[in-house]
């Protein structure tokens, strides 16, 4: 495990790793936006059945008898239980007495109604266009806009499940870059789709590209970190998921119009596509795979980068296997998926960050994707979902190199279950209480998610950390894609979907107690430096094996 000495020779946390941060984080803001940008595109606004003659564009003359609009609304359309206007109903012949001052419901008979067989009427004071109101996805097709979320997520765990392997194999820079590109020409054109049916296909595919996105650049930023420095980086990787959902907040107020947001959203990616090409291969999965040549060729490049050109001409193939001739020696096999589970170690670490993945997914986006249920603003609570990361992703941070990555993923997880749970029993009436458990919810899960990123990438060896990867997005997405479903519940108890999303976390933190700390521990390259347990950096301990082979 000596190529975090190979680092340090590099120039350790320098100029090119601050440059990679940069490069690869501004995509992941992107990518955050997309996978919430339904509370906005899909927005469900007020809406009635279409009276004729209530059209906005409708000139008042041609209303029977002079009627304010008002008036009309009242003969045509029935009142719900809340006293507004049904939304699936109207009456089938104009109700003429209800205009009366002496109508009220007591004494009037039950009139008939019918379906809305002219379409629906909506309310664009706050959007002027949703795919919900383009496409009429409400009453009997009102399944059709959580099917479309659910469509979205089943694409990322597709692609969870192929580009794992796939990185693994072809590595992780190239993988990404085409991802880009795949990102790009498909959610753009998902803004010129012309029925619901493409619009839901090229969401899939988008993201299908999304899960390869964020799994490899969560893997090149860890692999081109030193031990000292992973925990940070780490974290700002997960900071830029907090500020992709103020992004959204700010940009879906400025822009109201789904097609057009959508489209501001996707035309960055072919930027992302093109700068992608210059940003170096991880080192540590080239020597580790056999391509030793161009490992040290990125390694040679990061140290001119960093400003160590010394060190840089001492990076030779002699140091190389010097420094990592047991890593390299047991890295020649081929591995598979089925490789996380024949050993017991590793097999122990997989089972439980498979809960631990589900756990989080199930939570957050059952509880995220659901903005409308909360009432009041949803651009300013988008905004104070994401805000409220900052804070609590710095105290993950403080947390995590201060009392270690197992109990600050704990504590995450059970004071999210805790606050979420609380919140199932509190009354409506007290919205402030209730948005302030949400948030508090949102912001603890939020760290759980900062603290999983470096924990689960400390616990896998390199030569199947992206295999790893894999399964685990493959398990969030599949809990992603069951969260939002968990609110169809409700209407057989309406607590239940917040008992759940409560109860789930607080399961999961119990399970963490299983998994060892990997505080200021050295990557794992292989499966037997898992199974083995970690072993000390040479160079803590005295003259290091690379330093004896530098030495001139």
């Amino acid at each position: 495990m000596a190529f975090t000495e190979l680092l340090e020779e590099a120039g350790g946390l320098g100029l090119y790793q601050i440059l990679q941060m940069i490069s690869l984080l501004i995509p992941i803001v992107l990518v955050t936006t997309h996978n919430l940008v339904e509370n906005f595109s899909g927005a469900i606004p007020a809406h009635h059945c279409r009276v004729p003659g209530l059209e906005a564009h409708s000139d008042p003359a041609g209303i029977p008898g002079n009627l304010t609009p008002e008036a009309l609304l009242t003969v045509s359309i029935p009142l719900g239980p809340d006293q507004e206007p049904e939304k699936c109903r109207r009456f089938l012949h104009p109700q003429w007495q209800l205009l009366s001052p002496n109508a009220s419901a007591a004494n009037a008979s039950r009139p008939d109604t019918e379906p809305c067989p002219d379409g629906w009427t909506y309310d664009r004071t706050v959007f002027s266009s949703t795919i919900v109101a383009e496409w009429d996805l409400v009453c009997d097709f009102q399944a059709l806009k959580p099917l479309s979320q659910s469509i979205y997520m089943g694409g990322t765990l597709l692609g969870a499940a192929v580009f794992g392997h796939v990185s693994d194999r072809f590595g992780r820079r190239l993988v990404l870059s085409w991802c880009y590109l795949l990102m790009a020409l498909c959610s753009t054109c998902a803004a010129f789709a012309p029925n619901f049916t493409l619009y839901c296909a090229l969401r899939f595919l988008s993201a299908f590209a999304v899960a390869s996105i964020m799994m490899n650049t969560s893997s090149l930023l860890m692999e081109w970190a030193t031990k000292e420095t992973r925990a940070t980086v780490m974290t700002v990787n997960a900071l830029s998921f907090s500020f992709g959902l103020v992004f959204l907040g700010g940009v879906a107020y400025a822009i109201r119009a789904w097609r057009l947001l959508q489209l501001i959203l996707s035309i960055p990616f072919f930027v992302f596509f093109m700068y992608s090409w210059f940003l170096a291969e991880s080192a540590r999965w080239l020597v580790i795979t056999g391509r030793t040549e161009r490992g040290l060729r990125a390694l040679r490049r990061v140290a001119h980068i960093n400003g160590q050109t010394e060190p840089a001409a001492r990076l030779t193939q002699q140091t190389l296997n010097a420094a990592m001739q047991e890593e390299l020696a047991m890295a020649k096999c081929q591995h598979t998926v089925l490789d996380l589970f024949r050993t017991p170690n590793l097999r122990r670490r997989v089972c439980y960050m498979i809960l631990v993945w589900f756990s989080f997914g199930f939570t957050y986006y059952g509880l995220a994707l659901d903005l409308q249920s909360l009432g009041g603003d949803i651009f300013l609570l988008q905004v104070l979902y994401g805000t409220v990361d900052f804070p609590a992703k710095f105290i993950a941070l403080l947390a995590m190199n201060r009392v270690g990555r197992r109990p600050t993923q704990i504590a995450c997880f059970f004071l999210a279950g805790l606050s979420v749970l609380a919140n199932a029993f509190v009354s409506q009436e007290m919205q402030a209480l209730r948005l302030s458990l949400a948030i508090l919810g949102i912001g603890s899960l939020g760290a759980a998610f900062s603290c999983l990123c470096v924990f689960s990438s400390e616990l896998y060896p390199t030569v199947l950390r992206m295999t790893a990867f894999s399964l685990n997005q493959i398990m969030a997405r599949l809990g992603s894609l069951l969260g939002p479903l968990m609110r169809m519940t409700s209407q057989f108890f309406p607590a239940l979907p917040l008992v759940t999303y409560g109860t789930v976390p607080i399961i999961t933190s119990l399970g963490v107690l299983f998994l060892p700390e990997t505080k200021n521990l050295p990557l794992p390259d292989t499966i037997q430096d898992v199974e083995s347990g970690p072993k000390p950096v040479p160079s803590t301990f005295g003259p290091s094996l690379l330093t004896s082979a530098l030495r001139p």
